[in-house]
């Protein structure tokens, strides 16, 4: 039986989903376990801040967060207590400070984004030797900064592709948009719209909503041929050193060799290399 588009999309985001829970539960494996809990957990408590638009309540934090409410209020006290939050009161919840950015300014230094990425994704590029790109949100189009190609054979090469609209159908967009504001998510999708490029294009706001939980919730973001068919990307943020998203970088693939295990081993890479540049960038300097 053939399958009418609004089955394939749907069958599509299964897929997906089981790929990000798939992919997330290896990279976790191969991490070691080294990462210390209360700090992972307080950092999250801060990057849902400061998605907010508005003072969050202890519940609302305890379920955006997944903590339970009892350890959600002893992090976000000790966050207080370092001046990182600010509580407004009772019946009018919590928000971010200005300490963050207070930090970021001294740190801040007059780099040039393209020259300081380079030397990082030209290695990424030779290690897996596939096409690696990097890419930053202007206004509200996604724009490619740098560009590295495959050094392997047969890839399909979508560089002349228009992308400036394509962001809710690359891995590169997706991993920017995933941490923006509700605000200025709806601001980017009004004005690009969510075109349908394949037959498995996420299309519809809802849709993609849950796909960027899912990228917010691994890490990393997935494009399974839903700008081209015949290609898979995975992408993750870069940020500088006060926790602001700068861009993203990805590496794109041929469907044929986008194996579970393939997936898993650029995945891997890409992370590791966006963590490399995030915790290298001076704040302040490329927003």
């Amino acid at each position: 039986m053939v399958l009418s588009t609004l089955d394939r999309s749907d069958t599509s985001t299964e897929i997906r989903k089981l790929q990000y829970e798939h992919t997330a539960r290896a990279l976790d494996k191969n991490d070691g376990g080294k990462s210390i809990q209360s700090v992972d957990r307080a950092l999250s408590i801060i990057e849902v801040l400061s998605l907010s638009n508005a003072p969050l309540m202890l519940s609302e934090l305890s379920t955006l967060t997944d903590l339970n409410l009892s350890t959600c209020h002893h992090l976000v006290k000790t966050l207080v207590r370092r001046g990182y939050v600010v509580y407004s009161g009772r019946g009018r919840g919590y928000s971010l400070s200005s300490k963050l950015e207070s930090l970021s300014r001294r740190t801040a230094r007059g780099f040039h984004l393209v020259e300081f990425v380079t030397p990082a994704l030209r290695e990424l590029n030779n290690d897996v030797r596939e096409c690696v790109q990097m890419a930053v949100l202007r206004g509200s189009v996604l724009v490619t900064e740098v560009r590295f190609a495959s050094q392997m054979p047969s890839q399909a090469d979508t560089h002349g592709a228009p992308k400036l609209h394509a962001a809710h159908a690359l891995a590169l967009g997706k991993a920017i948009l995933a941490w923006l504001p509700e605000t200025e998510l709806a601001r980017v999708v009004a004005d690009n719209g969510l075109k349908r490029f394949t037959d498995v294009t996420i299309t519809s706001l809802s849709g993609l909503v849950e796909e960027l939980r899912m990228v917010r919730r691994s890490g990393f973001a997935f494009e399974d041929g839903e700008f081209h068919p015949d290609l898979v990307g995975i992408g993750a943020s870069v940020r500088d050193t006060s926790g602001a998203v700068v861009g993203s970088i990805g590496v794109t693939i041929p469907r044929r060799r986008a194996t579970d295990a393939y997936r898993e081993y650029i995945a891997q890479a890409v992370m590791k290399c966006a963590k490399d540049i995030s915790g290298r960038m001076p704040a302040g300097c490329f927003i």
